[in-house]
């Protein structure tokens, strides 16, 4: 508790609109990176979903 209150005491030293700003943008480019990281999970969950469909294709052919 004692690190938290002494990084809010060092950010009182800042312009609000500074620090505001600042936590805006932080913000931002966190949801960024989450947004990516959603995109690639979905590209990579239907891939994997094209790769069981052809496989139960050609199980289903050859059997």
């Amino acid at each position: 508790m004692e690190h938290v209150e002494a990084a809010l005491q060092n950010l009182n030293a800042y312009p609000r609109w500074l620090v505001a700003s600042c936590v805006i943008v932080v913000a931002l480019a966190v949801l960024w990176v989450l947004g990516k990281l959603l995109k690639w999970t979905v590209y990579v969950i239907v891939g994997l979903a094209a790769l069981a469909v052809i496989g139960g294709g050609v199980w289903w052919w050859l059997g």
